[in-house]
């Protein structure tokens, strides 16, 4: 009978662990693992944003912990990689292609003209 009225007593607690285990802690588990996921995946050219809300696009992929970030012409920082919060996108390889090859192209006009 003690047996049954222990259990009773702490049903309860039981019950409200449950309920943070799978309202807080898993979704906070399942949380960091994605963002550790899309850190692990950054590559050269990804559009992103910084904790400090600083938008730039990934220049190059120095070692695990840094990266450098273009966020204006010309101005490069580096940042770590877990002060990234987000990718706003992925490079597209043909729009970069078809870019760069305007940018040539409007390059040699330019050099024509004169």
């Amino acid at each position: 009978m003690l047996d049954q009225n222990t259990l009773v007593q702490f049903l309860p607690l039981i019950l409200i662990f449950v309920v943070f285990y799978f309202l807080l802690i898993r979704p906070q588990q399942r949380k960091a693992k994605d963002h550790k996921t899309m850190l692990d995946a950054l590559r050269r050219g990804d559009r992103v944003v910084t904790g400090g809300g600083i938008i730039g696009t990934v220049a190059r992929v120095d070692n695990p912990e840094e990266v450098t970030v273009d966020i204006a012409e010309g101005v490069r920082v580096r940042v770590l990689r877990s002060t990234i919060t987000s990718v706003l996108a992925k490079p597209d390889p043909g729009a970069a292609r078809e870019a760069a090859k305007q940018k040539e192209d409007a390059r040699v006009k330019a050099g024509t003209k004169e």
